[in-house]
């Protein structure tokens, strides 16, 4: 995909649907976290980033889904699933990457996750319309 396609109708439409399918996953992982790290009571990095991953986890598996079905109107298959996965371990490592570095800067566990969500997700729109829309991924 070419950046001055992006903004083709049926490209600005995809990602319009992938903001919308994001944004529930965004929601699901989000809650999670949240919901971890208050109920757990436990402290620390480790614990941050364990609640993170749960959280990343079950989004994943709803986002998997939903981007298939409404964002590239395609089936779920096993080789989309591991372009997907693969995309995604991208996206997670970028995802640590930056939430660590928003907590060194002193923001706030519980905000630090939406400047993450700024600065990842064009990224992620860009790989995972690669793994849905190839020819070669079947």
């Amino acid at each position: 995909m070419r950046i001055r396609n992006i903004f083709h109708k049926e490209h600005l439409n995809e990602f319009l649907r992938f903001c919308l399918v994001g944004i529930i996953a965004t929601c699901i992982h989000y809650g999670i976290y949240l919901l971890l790290i208050k109920t757990t009571g436990l402290d620390g990095k480790f614990w941050i980033n364990a609640a993170y991953f749960v959280g990343f986890i079950i989004s994943w598996l709803c986002n998997f889904w939903l981007t298939a079905r409404i964002t590239f109107n395609t089936h779920v298959s096993v080789k989309r699933g591991i372009g997907f996965a693969i995309t995604h371990g991208i996206n997670y490592l970028l995802h640590l990457l930056f939430l660590n570095i928003f907590l060194a800067l002193g923001i706030a566990e519980q905000i630090a996750p939406i400047p993450v969500y700024c600065c990842v997700v064009p990224i992620n729109f860009i790989l995972v319309r690669i793994v849905f829309k190839s020819n070669k991924i079947q």
